[in-house]
């Protein structure tokens, strides 16, 4: 999945898994950028008397990098915290919550939002409350006006939301994860000849779960660097951005009388910046690791993007349909397209009117060119498919990650720095064979985007 559980640690930590990070130009706003972080995943709708929230012992912050050397220059710093109101009840709620004050909600969490620039804190809101969980129809009958009612407007200009949303990530997950099977890529025709049986129907097996998300909108002029030492003439509209999540360094249990309590200085435990880069890209054995570092070190795992595994297992996966790749993978050269689009930015010149690089440091971050606007009607390719505004030019909620992220492993860009590179024919139509068609809950055409939670009264359906 694009970060679901990507790491042994992280996934015994679900409340501080970074699981997706979405950046992109706002459509229905172009003057401002639109940064969504969620965490928590898997989550499903029926989830009481305990439901999902936020923890209030982790630090969760979304950094923008500026002037390209991987560290952060504006940091957004979301911190929790949880309150009872009637400690004699053990339900989440007594009965409808028409309000985010309601006396009926029984366990309710407010976030405080400081912004960090170059090292200098300012406190931008405190104590904004999250609107509960989507628990259904009885207990949160209006739960749009919730989440309207749960959607600030800063004095400093930023628009901010916390709080539950649907997944919108797509991943046929059981065939990826059974050795590399792309069931609808089995039922192509190459060259006249069938691949490989049809092996049914691609499942979306993130759907119908949540997730929680941070959100923040920002206007351009406080992300952009007015001065860039690169010289290019668009290179101050490009940023870079990760999120990541931290946690104290020591905690100790309590007992009857004393509670739990954390201590020291916080130390990150997750981070996330290109959908898939823990996921299929760092090895097993490095995947904690990469977890605590900052994308300034990333240079650690260059050689993984360069000669990433899983363009040597697909030719043996599906012999005699990668040949081109399969030769360029055993001439162990480097994947200059790789660590552009994943760890340096694309250069210009590589294609017509676009770039998003950001310099010679290898950072994993989404890298986004806040200076090509929206586009009117997306694809769902993103720049392979001609559309600039989409991935990876940042990432949009829509964008079709996985599959664009295998179409480059198997080849698709390696012509932008080798011409005479000729790609497989099944490198253009590899696809798990999803969509955003296959999220059930529809994406939001404004802030924040992601769709209505699930509630657990209607999800699974009853018929089902």
């Amino acid at each position: 999945m694009s970060s679901h559980r990507e790491a042994p640690e992280i996934a015994k930590d679900p409340v501080a898994d970074s699981s997706d990070l979405y950046a992109f130009v706002s459509p229905d706003k172009p003057d401002t950028v639109t940064l969504i972080a969620n965490y928590v995943p898997l989550q499903l709708p029926s989830g009481g008397p305990n439901f999902f929230e936020f923890g209030d012992d982790v630090r969760y912050e979304i950094h923008i990098d500026n002037d390209g050397d991987g560290r952060p220059d504006v940091t957004y710093r979301f911190g929790f915290t949880t309150e009872i109101t009637n400690p004699n009840s053990f339900l989440y709620n007594t009965g409808p919550i028409d309000s985010l004050d309601s006396k009926n909600w029984n366990r309710r969490q407010f976030y405080s939002l400081t912004r960090v620039v170059d090292g200098r804190e300012h406190r931008l809101a405190h104590k904004l409350p999250c609107p509960p969980c989507n628990v259904g129809p009885l207990s949160t009958p209006k739960y749009a006006d919730l989440v309207r009612q749960a959607t600030y407007t800063l004095s400093t200009g930023e628009r901010v939301f916390a709080g539950q949303r649907a997944d919108g990530f797509f991943v046929d997950l059981g065939a990826i994860f059974d050795l590399g099977t792309l069931r609808p890529f089995q039922q192509l025709h190459v060259a006249g000849k069938k691949i490989f049986k049809a092996a049914g129907e691609p499942v979306n097996a993130t759907d119908r779960m949540n997730v929680h998300s941070i959100a923040v909108q920002v206007p351009l002029k406080q992300v952009r660097r007015r001065a860039n030492r690169y010289g290019a003439a668009d290179a101050a509209s490009v940023i870079g951005v990760w999120t990541s999540a931290s946690r104290r360094q020591v905690r100790v249990l309590g007992d009857r009388v004393a509670a739990d309590t954390s201590t020291g200085p916080f130390t990150q435990v997750s981070r996330l910046g290109n959908p898939l880069f823990n996921e299929v890209i760092v090895p097993m054995s490095k995947k904690d690791l990469w977890n605590t570092l900052p994308p300034s070190e990333d240079k650690r795992f260059a050689q993984f993007v360069e000669q990433p595994e899983l363009a040597a297992l697909l030719p043996a996966l599906y012999p005699d349909v990668f040949p081109n790749l399969d030769k360029l993978t055993k001439a162990k050269k480097a994947r200059a397209d790789l660590v552009a689009i994943l760890l340096t930015g694309v250069p210009a010149g590589l294609i017509d009117g676009f770039t998003n690089a950001t310099g010679d440091v290898r950072a994993d971050m989404l890298r986004l060119n806040t200076a090509i606007p929206p586009t009117r009607r997306p694809d769902r390719f993103g720049v392979l498919g001609g559309d600039l505004a989409g991935y990876p030019n940042g990432r949009r909620v829509g964008d079709d990650v996985v599959s664009i992220a295998l179409r480059a492993i198997a080849g698709v860009t390696v012509p932008l720095v080798d011409k005479t590179f000729r790609p497989d024919p099944a490198a253009v139509a590899v696809t798990p064979g999803l969509s955003a068609a296959d999220v059930t809950a529809p994406f939001l055409a404004n802030f924040p985007y992601l769709g209505t939670p699930y509630d657990g009264f209607n999800n699974p359906p009853a018929s089902a």
